[in-house]
């Protein structure tokens, strides 16, 4: 299934590769920049029934734009970017359905239980996201924070993700190494997920094609949903149709729905 997304950096809608975030702003590169707001773009996905997608404030100066899509499709579109324990229930009070945490929850490379668990009990579980965003390394992928550039010592396995899944709704995970690059999904990240994750998982990451979000629907048992960003007619790109990305959910649930 497709899942919409809004990514938000310096008050603007954009497409950024994923790699380039924490340097100084003139290494950043940037795919698309719109000139619709974030709020048209959630009245876009609220018109086409597409609920699950993730508003990504992607660095400061993106709260209004943020509150202005989560009002314009209030319960339908999850957030994430600079979540904690301190402002998780305002995102949610503010129309966010789910809030989706990762840095925080990590100190020095480790995942620290102590604040997961806090977050667990200011939210609960079935309204926390966990962003679960990746780089290859040695063989393995390892959980990256603060914008995608630092490593952690927590790589995606299936211990990983049955032990968190007890303390989340769903996993995101952007594979940052081919993010906003449009050269095809990271088939073999998509596949681990496929087998090794108990509950919904959302993939973003390198989609270029139909044909990927065929193939990621299809290897994910219709539990890996996809993220498709700069590939997308809507953000610029012409691998994808925007419509044709809604009318294949619509099969999708038809089918589903017998």
């Amino acid at each position: 299934m497709f899942r919409p997304c809004i990514d938000l950096h310096e008050g603007k809608v954009k497409q950024i590769v994923g790699g380039t975030l924490g340097g100084e702003p003139s290494a950043v590169r940037t795919n698309y920049v719109s000139d619709c707001s974030a709020a048209w773009f959630a009245e876009l996905y609220r018109r086409d029934g597409l609920k699950g997608g993730h508003v990504i404030m992607l660095g400061s100066g993106n709260e209004t734009e943020a509150r202005a899509a989560l009002a314009a499709y209030p319960g339908g579109l999850q957030i994430g970017g600079g979540i904690n324990a301190a402002n998780a229930r305002s995102w949610l009070e503010a129309g966010a359905s789910h809030v989706i945490v990762t840095s925080w929850v990590f100190r020095e490379g480790r995942l620290e239980t102590a604040r997961l668990a806090k977050l667990v009990e200011t939210v609960g579980k079935e309204r926390l996201v966990l962003d679960l965003s990746c780089r290859r390394r040695d063989g393995n992928y390892f959980v990256v924070t603060d914008r995608w550039q630092k490593f952690t010592e927590l790589t995606i396995s299936e211990e990983t993700l049955q032990d968190l899944a007890r303390s989340c709704a769903e996993f995101l995970i952007h594979a940052v190494d081919v993010e906003g690059l449009c050269r095809g999904v990271d088939r073999e990240l998509v596949e681990r997920l496929a087998r090794w994750s108990p509950i919904p998982a959302t993939y973003a990451g390198g989609a270029n094609s139909l044909a990927d979000l065929e193939e990621v629907t299809r290897l994910g048992r219709g539990r890996i949903d996809l993220t498709i960003g700069s590939a997308l007619d809507i953000f610029g790109g012409n691998g994808v149709r925007y419509a044709d990305a809604v009318t294949f959910n619509r099969r999708w649930n038809q089918a589903a729905a017998g």
